[in-house]
């Protein structure tokens, strides 16, 4: 099914998702493997549902790949309706191989669960932030009064943004506030050197920084990546020495720009955060919530017994 899967990736509808194209999947999907189901009708195409699968104590399970926000099933955009949805989606669901457990997040296109709770799955709904680019001024004036009229112009006054920033760079601010509190950090050099050069060859991919203007140190950092329908704030850190500058939220700012202007892309997504204080800072941008599926199923018993009461 990988040959059909990568044939369809290779001139995918419009909002096919970045995290289900095979190279990107190749980069991330390290520690295991992945495959796809894949659903065809008259020799084409029409649905496909990839997974990443991990082995543990001699269990086979699906787990989400670092830095892979969406997932399937993704089904043609004619298809997505209650006559078809049903019946491919069942289709996706008997290509699954024997697991012990199984764990999703569902891409924005999938809002059809039933035919998995229908075999015992169970979801929860969790939320992302977006941004509707079609009106940039609209877009600064629903920007929050403090950050609009206070913080982003504070932040000009010290520090510069800069598109010049390299990955060493850009993982060393990213991973101060790791460091910073002993703990290790979530994403590993030779992990994000293989990403990045992936996503700099299909020119999916931008490192902002925004450095002080007198010494040139890095404030603040962030990572932007895109598909054909909008880009996604994929990654952000900054000098927890340097916080107060406002540098992280001229950045996002400046992130909302360049996807706007430059990429020319009619979404900007802040990737998702469920944490209580991120999320304010997204609401403070004017965006609106997005909902997408977590779903999961326990097939073996220790599974169940770690999932008991999610």
């Amino acid at each position: 099914m990988r040959d059909l899967y990568d044939r369809f990736c290779a001139a995918p509808p419009a909002d096919f998702p970045l995290f289900m194209q095979p190279w990107y999947r190749d980069a991330v999907c390290t520690g295991g493997r992945w495959d796809a189901a894949v659903v065809e009708k008259d020799g084409h195409v029409i649905a496909v549902w990839p997974y990443f699968l991990k082995k543990k104590a001699g269990m086979t399970y699906v787990a989400m790949p670092p830095l892979a926000r969406m997932m399937g099933p993704y089904l043609l955009p004619e298809y997505r309706n209650p006559r078809h949805e049903p019946r491919l989606l069942e289709a996706l669901l008997d290509q699954l191989p024997q697991l012990s457990a199984f764990e999703q997040d569902l891409n924005y296109t999938a809002t059809n669960w039933l035919p998995m709770y229908w075999r015992g799955f169970r979801q929860t709904t969790r939320y992302t932030y977006q941004i509707d680019l079609s009106d940039m001024d609209r877009v600064w004036k629903s920007v929050g009064a403090d950050y609009r009229n206070q913080k982003i112009p504070r932040a000009l006054e010290r520090v510069k943004v800069r598109y010049d920033v390299t990955p060493a760079d850009f993982l060393r601010v990213h991973n101060l506030s790791f460091s910073r509190q002993s703990l290790e950090a979530p994403i590993s050099e030779t992990f994000f050197s293989n990403l990045d050069g992936v996503l700099a060859g299909h020119n999916a991919r931008l490192m902002l920084g925004a450095a002080d203007l007198e010494t040139g140190a890095l404030h603040s950092v962030a990572y932007l990546v895109w598909d054909k329908q909008r880009a996604y704030y994929l990654l952000a850190g900054d000098d927890p020495g340097l916080r107060q500058s406002g540098a992280g939220i001229l950045l996002m700012w400046e992130a909302i720009r360049y996807t706007a202007e430059v990429l020319k892309l009619p979404l900007f997504d802040f990737a998702g955060s469920m944490i209580k204080p991120i999320e304010r800072v997204r609401r403070q941008f004017g965006a609106q919530q997005q909902p997408y599926f977590r779903v999961w199923k326990a097939w073996n018993w220790v599974w169940k017994v770690r999932w008991m009461g999610k």
